[in-house]
């Protein structure tokens, strides 16, 4: 895949909140695509179904399991430790403070994967996600 941003700004350097403002977007998208996809299309239950995905609960736990499996490269989890560090002006009522900066790590790992153009890599982080997120509903 080209480059987007072609030399203009060094993703490597870039900082964790905006690569976590992209990956919030990515993320999304991808969810919704596959709801649709699996025959989830009344508006109320996308709505509901996509929060199990995208809930700063769900992130954190999907990033927790990315780490606790290897799944994650020295490079990714350096860019996640980057995200998880990064100081967020406020934090969600909805959230405690050490959920939103892990969902704001996974966040900026898909940020990330998605600038540098890493789509298989980025495609293979999702769906690892997804499938976790869905394992973990079915269990409760």
């Amino acid at each position: 895949m080209k480059k987007r941003h072609e030399g203009k700004v060094d993703i490597k350097q870039l900082n964790a909140l905006a690569l976590a403002y992209v990956g919030d977007s990515i993320y999304d998208l991808y969810v919704r695509e596959h709801l649709i996809l699996s025959g989830r299309v009344r508006p109320h239950l996308l709505h509901r179904s996509s929060v199990s995905f995208v809930s700063a609960f769900a992130q954190a736990k999907v990033l927790f399991k990315l780490l606790e499996e290897n799944m994650l490269t020295e490079e990714e989890q350096a860019v996640a430790r980057r995200g998880r560090n990064a100081k967020p002006g406020t934090v969600p009522k909805n959230t405690d403070l050490n959920t939103y900066r892990h969902s704001t790590a996974y966040e900026a790992l898909l940020g990330y994967l998605y600038l540098l153009g890493r789509t298989e890599r980025l495609e293979e982080v999702i769906s690892f996600a997804i499938n976790t997120i869905e394992r973990s509903d079915n269990n409760e």
